[in-house]
């Protein structure tokens, strides 16, 4: 099937920071075959009329836990640790594959109609997770977070060992690689009991090229602990002893680390996923993005789990990422705005090793369109900084991943949004808390 949309202002995401006014993209299966400013020649299936709009590549969301959609607004108030231990593990521990499922569905259709086609997830019902996101038309790298808190492991038993085996062998590379699966280590202090997990778990990547997925150095007291039981070791680095970075990986958070780590992460091709909401919700602090970015660390934007951000809108990441470090750096250029908004495209699509976050002949058809006859982007100096610093992800009018169109203008393609609500309010809340919403 052939798309044709016609008449839109292009961003393309590419090395020029090209903006191609009275474009034509053309779209056949789920990749892009034409971008021009003349008409194409040829019968088209479908157009859609872009006047007033702006295309703009799928957002990536390289850092996700999306069935905690179920928890949003759930223990705020509270720092990682006490927020982790006293709220959101005893909550996740009465989950079950129907209300991860209902929580998954709840979370991909806020990500859709905001804008987003490519997410990086790490949980568990890693199954449940697949299916609900490939119904729903998204490009998924999926984790099957991984914790041990014995020093008695064994890979071939290990049950979340097990699961991640079971699901690459089923997973990865589905439908044409909409699917991936990476391997997902939670965090150096859920895990540092039995070291080798670590080296299981890298091992297993490299041999099966697969991607690797850690949260690092969130908190101080999670850096520092960590420092103080590895002999000065940070969690980039020690977990860089047991061969963790030896593949395509993405760290997130990384609000405490140290030059050191980045010239390791540069090193080895890290790249860090900035969720810059959820690290001030929790009073975990600001990464250091700019200085990360200079020792030529990869950044890529996520949301984090709605229940500690509490929005999966990824735009609002987008602005915070570039006014949070103009204003903590006192230099209106510490991120530029075009900076920002490759880090939610072209930069988180390097994150997750995707063929996506630009606008361009033999790319996916990730693509998304924004209103700007609206108010909030009306008058428009500068495409990009309206982007940045005004819209918002309920300007999007339409979403286009791989090369089928699964919102416009409101309406869900893919997703049974009352049904979704149902299971939510009468299923998955009265489980998880004993009550109805």
């Amino acid at each position: 099937m052939a798309t044709l949309i016609n008449n839109c202002t292009a961003v393309l995401m590419d090395g020029a920071a090209t903006i191609l006014p009275h474009a034509f993209v053309t779209v056949e299966g789920h990749r892009i075959v034409s971008v021009g400013t003349e008409r194409p020649t040829g019968v088209f299936e479908d157009e859609i009329d872009g006047r007033g709009q702006v295309l703009l590549p799928g957002l990536v969301n390289a850092h996700t836990h999306v069935p905690m959609s179920l928890l949003r607004g759930y223990g705020d108030g509270h720092d990682l640790q006490d927020w982790l231990n006293n709220y959101i593990f005893p909550v996740e521990a009465k989950l079950d594959g129907r209300a991860v499922r209902a929580g998954t569905a709840l979370g991909l259709a806020e990500m859709i109609a905001s804008g987003t086609t490519t997410i990086a997830d790490m949980y568990y019902f890693c199954d449940e997770i697949a299916e609900e996101t490939v119904a729903a038309g998204l490009n998924l790298n999926l984790a099957r977070g991984t914790t041990v808190f014995t020093s008695d492991f064994d890979f071939a038993t290990y049950p979340a060992c097990v699961e991640l085996r079971a699901l690459a062998e089923r997973w990865h590379g589905y439908g044409d690689g909409q699917v991936l699966v990476d391997v997902g280590i939670h965090g150096e202090y859920t895990s540092f009991s039995a070291p080798g997990l670590w080296s299981s778990l890298a091992e297993y990547a490299a041999t099966h090229g697969l991607g690797m997925h850690v949260h690092v150095s969130e908190t101080r007291a999670e850096h520092d602990e960590c420092v103080a039981r590895h002999g000065g070791k940070t969690p980039i680095g020690i977990l860089n002893d047991y061969g963790v970075w030896d593949v395509r990986a993405i760290a997130a958070h990384c609000v405490h680390t140290t030059p050191d780590d980045w010239a390791i992460m540069a090193e080895k091709g890290i790249s860090c996923v900035h969720n810059p909401v959820s690290n001030l919700k929790l009073g975990s602090g600001v990464a250091p993005i700019p200085a990360m970015k200079r020792a030529g660390v990869n950044i890529a934007l996520g949301t984090d789990g709605v229940s500690s951000n509490n929005s999966h809108d990824l735009f609002e990441e987008i602005k915070l990422a570039a006014i949070l470090h103009n204003g903590v750096a006192r230099d209106p250029l510490a991120v530029p705005a075009y900076d920002a908004l490759r880090m939610a495209t072209a930069d988180g699509a390097r994150a997750l090793g995707r063929k996506t976050g630009q606008i361009a002949p033999g790319y996916d058809a990730d693509l998304i369109l924004v209103d700007f006859s609206a108010p909030s982007l009306t008058p428009c100096h500068d495409i990009v900084s309206n982007l940045v610093y005004a819209a918002r992800g309920s300007l999007v009018t339409m979403n286009m991943a791989r090369g089928k169109v699964i919102y416009k203008d409101g309406t869900f393609f893919t997703i049974d949004l009352e049904r979704v609500r149902r299971e939510v309010a009468q299923y998955a809340i009265p489980l998880l808390f004993g009550r109805a919403p």
